[in-house]
């Protein structure tokens, strides 16, 4: 056998051999005297490195980007900068249909909304409208929430239904509002959140996330305001029915409850800033139920029922339910083929009552 092999010993496999100590001495030394170089620097100085060429207009753009009040300090006390050669993402919408409104169902909001609607709301429109509400009889036995769809021809229609509606409802109920008119800046969305429960909906196309937001609202236990019509009577008359109500009533379960109402037109109509007061009437019509296929249907039953409800407040209940079995109510949208000034003179004058038939004025 062989004894220990002599790893030390020249043409041997093993390790490197170690350097001479002179070598050792000049590595440590170049060491040392870089730490005392870089302890020696003044406090704060950087070291030169390599930067990319950057332009005046670079830097005019990254100034933009940074509030000037912000410009002389270093992130995260700014807002970094973004890279020039990527694309900036668009930025999250707090406006329109995207404002958010679940503050104003929570209970601080819910009670300065009781406030403000047994305060100032009820007496406000008992004085200017002096409501007289019909129908009441008709949804005495419903109890749940429940879809109140009337008809709409001014902005008083709102805070009117919300001094009439029982109070079983009234105080745990939302009201659809376009997203354009009403949730425009943040300002105005918060106060029609805070003083109606507005809740923002696309009324100038199909937007499945708002009416899932309503959907989801029905199926939490409030209940609803929504205007078929999509949005206020440019002449006294009725517009065609969206199938937005019905589609909500078929999707969640909940009971459509017809409104009618007259006389807001008067006290503010469309293009107004001023308040002539006056006498309004709200009548309710009777539940309409329907099944999940049934969308469609119960947005042709609701537009029936509230023409008969309109034809009741201009005639009598016993006309008025003739004239629905027989499906000859007036419709809401009035004398199609007729000019503006004639359409309006016949807004007018039917709204002015008398029995019997209303009939369009001839050519």
């Amino acid at each position: 056998m062989s004894g220990p092999q002599d790893r030390s010993g020249p043409g041997q496999p093993g390790r490197t051999p170690a350097p001479p100590p002179a070598e050792r001495l000049a590595e440590t030394a170049r060491v040392v005297a870089g730490r005392v170089r870089r302890l020696a620097e003044p406090s704060g100085a950087t070291r030169p490195h390599r930067r990319l060429p950057v332009t005046p207009a670079d830097t005019a753009a990254r100034a933009r980007r940074i509030p000037g009040a912000l410009q002389a300090r270093a992130f995260p006390l700014a807002a970094p900068t973004w890279p020039d050669s990527m694309t900036r993402p668009p930025a999250k919408s707090h406006v329109g249909r995207d404002f958010e409104t679940d503050w104003a169902r929570r209970v601080p909001a819910r009670v300065a909304r009781l406030l403000i609607n047994e305060g100032v709301t009820r007496p406000l429109m008992a004085a200017i409208a002096a409501p007289d509400v019909q129908g009441l009889d008709r949804i005495e036995q419903l109890h749940g929430p429940a879809i109140f769809a009337p008809n709409h021809t001014s902005h008083v229609d709102t805070p009117l239904l919300l001094s009439v509606i029982p109070e079983r409802w009234r105080n745990r109920l939302v009201v659809a509002g376009a997203a354009d008119y009403f949730f425009d800046t943040r300002t105005k969305g918060a106060f029609f959140a805070l003083v109606l429960g507005a809740v923002p909906i696309e009324r100038r196309r199909i937007d499945r996330g708002s009416v899932a937001r309503l959907a989801n609202l029905l199926d939490d236990g409030w209940s609803l305001i929504i205007y078929p019509e999509g949005g206020r009577s440019p002449d006294g008359w009725g517009q065609p029915h969206t199938a937005g109500a019905g589609w909500l009533a078929a999707r969640t379960g909940r009971p459509l409850v017809p409104v009618h109402i007259a006389g807001t037109r008067a006290i503010l109509p469309r293009g107004a800033t001023h308040l002539r007061p006056g006498r309004a009437t709200v009548t309710f019509g009777r539940p309409l139920r329907g099944g999940p296929d049934e969308a469609r249907t119960l947005a042709d039953r609701l537009e029936r029922a509230i023409e008969a409800l309109a034809d009741e407040e201009a005639t009598d209940w016993w006309t008025a339910t003739k004239r629905a079995a027989r499906r000859t109510s007036p419709p809401l949208t009035g004398p199609g083929a007729a000019s503006a000034w004639r359409r309006a003179w016949s807004a007018g004058s039917a709204r002015r009552g008398g029995s019997g038939d209303r009939r369009w004025p001839r050519r």
